[in-house]
Order: C-alpha cells, then sequence, then structure tokens
C-alpha cells in the first residue's frame, strides 16, 4: 500500500470522535510522558486524520467541563494535563492494552441488590439473574456494598463454556475481527514515514482498545478455541512494537509539553513495550 493511501484506508468508515481520540492520545503518548500537553500539537495530530480544529478545541473544552483534562496558561500558550479523577481510569485501560495478564480461573460472584450499572459496566460484569452477578476474578474487587465470593471449579470443566453465555461474545468477536481486517494488511508494509507510523500506532489504539475495554477477560477454558481476541492481541502487540521506534521519533520531534518537546522515551514508554514483548 502506498503511503498516501494508508491513513485514509485505516480511517475508511471509522466511527470516531474528537474527544474519543484525544482520550487516546493521552493515554498512549501523553501519559507515559509527564501528562501535558500543548493544544497546537494535539490540533496537529487530530488533523492527520480529518478532525479540524474547532471540534478538538470542543472536545477538550467539554474534557475540562467533565473533569477529564485540566488547562494552564503558559504566556499564549493553552497547556492540559489529565485530571487527578480521570488518572486512574487511564490507569485501568493501560494495564489492559499495555501488560501481559492472564486470568486466573476464578470468578468472583457477587450479591449485589444495588448495582450501579456504570460499576458493572467498568468491571465488565453480567447479571446472572436477579441481583447475582458475575465476572472473572481480577486484582480488586468492585465496590458494590454486596456479598462477593471466589468461585473456583472444581468439577464438571467441560461446562465451563456455558458461563460465557451470560457475556455478548458474538459482538465482542465482531469488533475483534473488525481490527484484524483494519490492521492486518499493514503488517505486511511497514516502510512508513514517522509521522505514518504515530498515526497508524494511535489508531490501532483507538480501534482495539474500543473493544478491548468491553471485553470480560474470560479463562481461556471458557472461550471458544478460534476466539479472534486472542489473533487481535497478538496483532495489537506485534504492530505496536513494530511502530515504536518511528512513532517515538516523531513524537519527540514534534509534540510539545510546557518544558519543550516530549522525550522520546520514558522508563514507563519502556515498561510498556517490555510487557508487550
Amino acid at each position: 500500500m502506498s503511503q498516501t493511501d494508508l491513513i485514509p484506508r485505516l480511517t475508511a468508515d471509522l466511527p470516531i470522535t474528537a474527544g474519543s481520540f484525544i482520550v487516546t492520545v493521552y493515554g498512549d503518548v501523553v501519559v507515559p510522558r509527564g501528562e501535558v500537553l500543548w493544544i497546537g500539537s494535539l490540533i496537529a495530530i487530530c488533523a492527520r486524520i480529518g478532525i479540524r480544529e474547532n471540534l478538538v478545541r470542543t472536545a477538550v473544552s467539554r474534557l475540562v467541563a467533565a473533569d477529564r483534562l485540566e488547562g494552564t496558561r503558559v504566556g499564549r500558550r493553552s497547556f492540559y494535563r489529565l485530571a487527578p479523577a480521570a488518572r486512574a481510569e487511564f490507569a485501568d485501560a493501560a494495564r489492559l492494552l499495555y501488560a501481559r495478564t492472564e486470568p486466573s480461573g476464578d470468578w468472583l460472584v457477587m450479591l449485589a441488590p444495588d448495582m450501579p450499572e456504570d460499576l458493572a459496566r467498568r468491571h465488565r460484569m453480567a447479571r446472572m439473574g436477579g441481583d447475582l452477578w458475575l465476572c472473572p476474578a481480577r486484582n480488586g474487587l468492585p465496590d458494590a456494598g454486596g456479598l462477593v465470593l471466589v468461585a473456583s471449579p472444581v468439577a464438571g470443566l467441560e461446562h465451563v463454556p456455558q458461563l460465557a453465555g451470560f457475556w455478548d461474545l458474538e459482538t465482542l468477536a465482531d469488533g475483534y475481527r473488525v481490527v484484524l481486517d483494519r490492521f492486518r494488511p499493514l503488517a505486511d508494509d511497514l516502510a512508513l514515514s514517522p509521522e505514518d507510523a504515530l498515526t497508524a500506532r494511535l489508531l490501532l489504539v483507538h480501534q482495539y482498545r474500543g473493544v478491548l475495554l468491553r471485553d470480560p477477560g474470560l479463562p481461556a477454558a471458557a472461550l471458544p478455541s478460534d476466539w479472534p481476541g486472542t489473533m487481535a492481541q497478538a496483532l495489537f502487540r506485534s504492530l505496536y512494537i513494530a511502530l515504536s521506534p518511528l512513532a517515538e521519533a516523531h513524537i519527540a520531534r514534534v509534540m510539545e509539553g510546557e518544558d519543550g518537546p516530549l522525550p522520546r522515551t520514558t522508563p514507563r514508554t519502556q515498561a510498556r513495550l517490555t510487557a508487550l514483548g
């Protein structure tokens, strides 16, 4: 594929808004490099995928109003950083994206009469019936104020796949197939400019994250043998690592924080690449 065709092909029919893409830019590029970005840099990277300056400024204002970003001015320049309320959410998403985590095979069963919908969604929990909820056991417990049981399968293991029926896995599978169809061709042609490498990496993170954050993270024993999420994860890891040298060179060249150009790498960016490798 030619470099001229790359970004239009990756963005074709991709439902993407300024606010959601800004979240991707902060999570992938800005957070591990001090958390602060000049709005001019944000406008430039959004323009690469066709998001106009006025839409960027409107989205940033809305993110500030929603307590997700905080703004400061230095002279005539505006800089934005993550607001405290957003930091934990970004950290949770980063752990899913950039770390190798394998489900333990245990499950959390919760009796929670007052389960908030946003809490259930954030922990990718499924309602088993009534006030009973289910999700794979992970670090930390959902703070729903109910009874929480940790369950380990000890018999009838052939029935574990039936637990997957509490989630809409087919919609998730379709999302992973879209990631595979859109980004597999990129793996065959990585002769990109630094600018295209950064844009492609951001689009990869954006598309994959959108599916991953809805994935309950079921253990392999509960998933179909041809689960496309496994293939999408492998593609994400390999492409992210392959795109990063050029992408990070471009970050250092054109993106600015309060103290000047963002660093090419930091211990946090290196830790991400190590975890993905």
